[in-house]
């Protein structure tokens, strides 16, 4: 048994980790895309190329469908892959949405292009609720050494709607052997979904550390932040900007909103004022989805269901849908002046709908954006959150923006667990891991995160990547 890396090493995306189970089988987990600087790191600068082997690679374990973690499964079925693709059944639902979205932006426009990648992908999707075993297929080998049995379970991760660490158990006791890969954990009383619980057992162990060096603001502290920033950047009734993951981030956020609105009803007009517009066709998909699967919400989230109220679905909230509305909603907002928030994909302003937006108000002083989540190198996002609160200016389309706007950061609204996520999630095992291996996350994430694990469990092989 060996793990071979195909992304997420050398930073926080592109993940694609291949466990070999013997001389003649694998296991792929996950088959991202590669975002910002770590495009270039790809050899021949060909980031979608599936330039690994993998005759010998039997089925696809995905964590969740990010698309740093699923991007590049169009270019694996293209290399020939016909195996059985593992997921939980939210994510089975979600997955075709985010390939169609990620072909039609990133590939091509070719409907019979893009249905017979879908028709492939819809057909080797095998859906698995949590906390069942199933079995991976296997080659036998003739090494009496090798693991000739395999099987996985899927456990919550809470990091988006179906995300999962999966366990991965191989050969039979007493010689057995278990391998975690975390996936993206998600981190601790974030809101909608619940956290992570740290499996029984793991002898290896493969965990992102995005966060590896820094804890988060605790739930009240970054509601009281988010509520004041966008108090203060309303107050010259100008627009508030905040780029977000159309799976996840943008539901977060909307729950936390409604629950601003609802308690300021009877204390404060302006919050009563205040237009919520979600401009992405695909967050309000994704919105139905999470809408569809009410019960893997956590338990404040379906109180607040039964009560009559609708975290998802408020009266102050917009949705724009076609290219046409959403022009039309810039053109509207710069000519208005009454304040609204606007959530919009993508997460790291590398393309999609809020490119247009920041074009349009960057420039203007009256304008605020919050970053709530990770801006990899590279990044137009990391850009403006680098050099906005020092008047500088970042490239959108090969144009020079001057940022004038007010720029700001909550990292408590990440959906990653922190540092202290991170080591509970280990210290929490009642039989902890022999081998750690880091992975997903900078250079000084990782080294800061393998120091914890180190004096937590000083006999442990403890790597990087």
């Amino acid at each position: 048994m060996n793990i071979i890396h195909h992304g997420a090493v050398n930073g926080v995306t592109g993940s694609c980790h291949q466990l070999n189970i013997n001389d003649d089988s694998a296991v792929l987990i996950d088959c991202g895309l590669f975002q910002g600087d770590e495009k270039a790191s790809c050899s021949n600068g060909n980031s979608l190329e599936i330039e690994f082997d993998i005759s010998d690679v039997t089925a696809l374990i995905v964590t969740h469908c990010h698309i740093d973690h699923v991007g590049r499964i169009p270019y694996l079925l293209a290399a020939g892959f016909k195996g059985p693709i593992y997921c939980t059944t939210a994510t089975a639902s979600l997955l075709p949405m985010v390939i169609e979205d990620a072909l039609k932006v990133g590939v091509t426009r070719n409907s019979q292009m893009i249905n017979a990648c879908l028709k492939l992908l819809k057909r080797q999707i095998v859906a698995v609720d949590y906390k069942q075993w199933f079995e991976i297929p296997v080659h036998l080998s003739s090494d009496s050494s090798s693991y000739n049995i395999a099987k996985a379970k899927f456990q919550v991760a809470g990091h988006i709607l179906g995300s999962a660490y999966v366990e991965i158990e191989l050969g039979k006791r007493p010689n057995n052997h278990r391998v975690v890969f975390s996936g993206d954990l998600g981190a601790p009383y974030a809101p909608l979904l619940p956290a992570p619980k740290a499996p029984y057992r793991a002898d290896t162990l493969v965990i992102e550390s995005t966060y590896g060096d820094k804890n988060h603001a605790k739930r009240k502290e970054r509601s009281k932040q988010l509520k004041q920033l966008i108090e203060k950047a309303v107050s010259d009734n100008g627009v508030v900007l905040i780029p977000a993951f159309s799976i996840g981030r943008t539901q977060e956020l909307l729950y936390e909103l409604e629950q601003i609105i609802y308690t300021q009803r009877n204390v404060s007009p302006v919050w009563q004022s205040i237009e919520v517009i979600v401009d992405s066709p695909m967050a309000a998909n994704f919105t139905e989805s999470y809408l569809k699967f009410k019960d893997l919400w956590d338990k404040e989230a379906r109180r607040k269901v039964h009560s009559g109220r609708h975290p998802l679905d408020f009266n102050q909230l917009y949705t724009v849908d076609s290219h046409q509305q959403h022009m039309q909603t810039i053109e509207y907002l710069a000519k208005r002046n009454k304040p609204a928030i606007i959530i919009a994909a993508s997460g790291m302003c590398s393309g999609g709908r809020i490119v247009n937006y920041l074009e349009a108000f960057l420039p203007d002083k009256t304008a605020d954006v919050i970053f709530v989540g990770y801006q990899a190198k590279g990044t137009p996002g990391r850009d403006i959150q680098k050099y906005g609160p020092r008047g500088g200016y970042v490239f959108l389309n090969h144009e020079k923006i001057k940022i004038n706007a007010g720029v700001h950061t909550i990292s408590g609204y990440s959906a990653h667990a922190d540092q202290s996520g991170l080591i509970n999630f280990v210290k929490r095992m009642r039989h902890k891991p022999q081998h750690i291996r880091i992975v997903h996350g900078d250079d000084y994430a990782k080294e800061a995160l393998q120091s914890e694990y180190l004096k937590l469990l000083p006999e442990c092989d403890v790597v990087i990547g």
